[in-house]
């Protein structure tokens, strides 16, 4: 055997042993969950919490905590987490949204906190779609958001583009996992390897509320520009909100952030009658021909 076909042959063997690696093992990387005992209980300070559980079709539990405003309710967030942790530590951020008069829905993904049953991308689509399904019994869509906050920002895109909340907020969102996977793994097929591709891009095509992306400019994992790519998906719902410093899990340490949030949830759109404005008006930097 050649030489050259025989450093071929270990390559492409070494090449598919990694690929199925990568398949098998991309749960164990992808997500980083916190498991917690069924008795745990959960405390906040200043925080009024209830906890529910929601049986799926296919037995698993998922747990999940209700936070209170202290006034009278303006609808209610839900609040998609990140991939690490459980709503024991996530629920520290509900603050943000109950200040503002806002109920605060959190949901553990399965095998994250209390919540069980075996993990996939589309079981976790059913398994939300459910706890939205349960909200819109309680209250009217137009009083619904939907927060998506890094991973969780495909699937609140998901599910924005298949119901009809008051607006969709994301908050350091990916334009494909696969795109940020490739980044590590450039030479790997993950198109085809992926469990998890969220193609969050694709969704926000269908998304018919506001649209308002929140993204620190010194992102390393998700770098800004990817928003900024996002942005012009869906652009005329979409309001790009930049964190001038802002990293990926730094973003609540900056008052540029809670400006936005503020301005975000309390401020009421505007229209705009355009032909008052200089919208048809062309910049030129030809010269003026002179007249006579």
């Amino acid at each position: 055997m050649p030489y050259w076909l025989s450093i071929f042959l270990i390559v492409l063997v070494i090449y598919v042993i990694i690929s199925i690696a990568l398949y098998y093992l991309q749960d164990y990387m992808l997500f980083k969950p916190e498991k917690l005992p069924a008795d745990f209980q959960f405390d906040y300070e200043h925080q009024k919490t209830e906890e529910h559980n929601l049986e799926t079709r296919d037995g698993a539990i998922i747990n999940g905590l209700r936070f209170f405003p202290k006034g009278k309710s303006r609808g209610v967030v839900l609040y998609l987490k990140g991939n690490s942790k459980s709503i024991k530590g996530w629920g520290k951020f509900a603050v943000d949204f109950t200040r503002h008069g806002y109920n605060v829905v959190m949901v553990d993904y399965r095998g994250f906190g209390k919540s069980t049953g075996r993990r996939s991308q589309k079981a976790i689509k059913r398994d939300l779609q459910l706890v939205y399904n349960k909200l819109k019994e309680k209250t009217s869509e137009d009083r619904i958001i939907l927060y998506g906050r890094s991973l969780g920002s495909g699937f609140a895109a998901k599910l924005a583009s298949m119901n009809h909340p008051k607006m969709l907020i994301l908050d350091a969102p990916y334009y494909s996992l696969t795109k940020v996977t490739a980044r590590y793994a450039p030479f790997m097929p993950l198109s085809l390897l992926l469990k998890y591709p969220l193609p969050t891009y694709k969704w926000l095509k269908y998304v018919q509320c506001p649209i308002h992306i929140i993204h620190g400019t010194h992102d390393k994992l998700i770098p800004f520009k990817t928003s900024v790519k996002l942005s012009k998906v869906n652009p005329k719902r979409t309001k790009l909100h930049t964190v001038i410093g802002g990293g990926h899990k730094n973003l609540n340490n900056f008052e540029s952030y809670h400006l936005m949030l503020d301005e975000i949830l309390n401020s009421t759109p505007k229209t705009i009658d355009l032909e008052t404005t200089s919208i048809h008006v062309i910049h030129t930097s030809k010269p003026i021909k002179k007249q006579g």
